[in-house]
């Protein structure tokens, strides 16, 4: 006899956010190559990350009101932490492309904090996907 396939009886909530945060995740990773292949705060590269940033705030909003645990489990608060580091990148980008212009290379160090940014992003992403998968 096959193997049965184990089926999660999901909110329409709880399904509109893995769907959205799934999108979240190419938006930030196209943005990532960019950024790590330019160095730049270009028009793509800000457009890609702004667009997750959104995504992954309306996703995060989802998923706390499908939510049977609560907002303050240890995967919520790496969620908010990482989306909170990815907002803080978004406004460093963007105050770079305003004061500095598009052309002008990153620094080291806030080209560094970008990819430290989407890996702790990643991260929660991944524990978020392990959760689900696991149940």
């Amino acid at each position: 006899m096959p193997a049965q396939l184990k089926t999660i009886d999901m909110k329409p909530v709880l399904i509109a956010g893995t769907t959205i945060v799934n999108i979240a995740l190419v938006s930030y990773t196209i943005f990532i190559i960019n950024e790590r292949k330019t160095g730049k705060a270009g028009k793509n590269i800000l457009t890609f990350l702004t667009l997750g940033v959104i995504l992954d705030m309306t996703s995060t909003i989802c998923m706390i009101i499908g939510s049977s645990r609560g907002p303050f489990t240890i995967h919520g608060i790496l969620g908010y932490s990482s989306l909170t580091g990815m907002l803080i990148d978004a406004f460093l980008l963007w105050r770079h492309k305003i004061k500095s212009g598009p052309e002008i290379k990153l620094s080291k160090a806030l080209h560094t904090y970008s990819l430290a940014a989407y890996l702790w992003w990643l991260m929660a992403y991944i524990t978020g996907a392990m959760i689900v998968a696991f149940r």
